[in-house]
């Protein structure tokens, strides 16, 4: 995000389970070893058994803290607009991860002529006939605004990469422009936040029985989200590379921990206040995320 420095994990090679030699700009792209993936064997994916146990968020101080935190949200779409900032909030994560259901609380209470929800269909043949970024581009905001986006350009390090969508030449191009772009919003001045959602095996499998069983959620599902339950572990792959190539200082990914909806809609609303400079910020209201359930990628997951 601009204008805050950020502290990013640069591990070893051996650490992350990246192979050796170095990441440098414009460079070939590396990919992680291909290793166990702890998560598909105890339903973990990274997440200890201590935040595993932690208490749901009771539905009354959900909405408590929703309230105040939406009183807050107002403030700065009213510094967006007066001051003419722009704002760009990518939510990202595996299917069922609750990015939705996150993405709601931002919206439900702001004015919608400068808050914008944008959720891409796959793209038209036309479309594919231009720069991948092209469509994207297109949609973040001018000054004044905020774009709230329901999976983002990151769909080519993810379901596009894994399920075959994408070249292999196309992948490791993205991986080398995501980066500079990046860099290029935010030193033109724009606010980005980059959120994934994580949620374990066991979870997913859960809101999948769930959502099929709901006629009213049904709709959700899809072929690909079938196909998300037999790739675990190539999802797994494609995300810690994903994280290891374009988790910069410009723009950082928040990794949240998702198995308690409520909790992490909460503390999704916590950091991005947190990291704002709005005037009348309520201190007793914005304190900050958990950092048991908000942090960098190698402080959270564990795979």
């Amino acid at each position: 995000m601009s204008n805050r420095k950020v502290a990013v994990d640069k591990t070893s090679g051996e650490e992350s389970g990246i192979k050796s030699g170095e990441k440098s700009d414009g460079a070939s792209v590396e990919t992680p070893d291909a290793k166990p993936d702890r998560a598909s064997s105890d339903s973990s994916f990274g997440v200890s058994s201590e935040r595993e146990a932690m208490p749901r968020l009771k539905r009354r101080d959900y909405r408590r803290q929703k309230q105040d935190l939406q009183v807050e949200l107002l403030k700065v779409q009213r510094w967006v607009r007066d001051r003419r900032e722009k704002i760009c909030v990518l939510f990202e994560g595996r299917d069922a991860a609750g990015k939705g259901g996150a993405i709601r609380p931002f919206t439900e209470k702001l004015n919608p002529r400068s808050t914008r929800l944008v959720a891409l269909q796959k793209p038209t043949e036309y479309e594919l006939g231009q720069w991948y970024f092209q469509r994207y581009i297109s949609e973040l905001p001018s000054a004044g605004e905020i774009r709230l986006f329901d999976r983002s350009w990151y769909n080519r390090a993810g379901i596009e990469h894994v399920m075959g969508f994408c070249t292999p030449a196309e992948y490791l191009e993205f991986m080398r422009q995501t980066p500079e772009i990046e860099r290029m919003l935010v030193r033109s001045g724009m606010h980005l936040f980059k959120y994934w959602f994580s949620i374990s095996q066991r979870v997913q499998l859960e809101r999948f029985d769930a959502s099929t069983e709901d006629p009213l959620r049904r709709w959700n599902l899809s072929s690909l989200d079938h196909a998300a339950i037999k790739r675990w572990d190539k999802y797994t792959e494609a995300r810690d590379a994903m994280f290891f190539h374009t988790h910069t200082a410009d723009a950082p990914w928040v990794v949240i921990q998702a198995q308690d909806k409520r909790r992490a809609r909460i503390h999704c609303l916590q950091h991005f206040l947190f990291h704002l400079d709005y005037p009348g910020k309520n201190h007793a209201v914005v304190t900050g995320p958990d950092p048991e359930v908000v942090g960098a990628p190698l402080a959270q997951l564990h795979c």
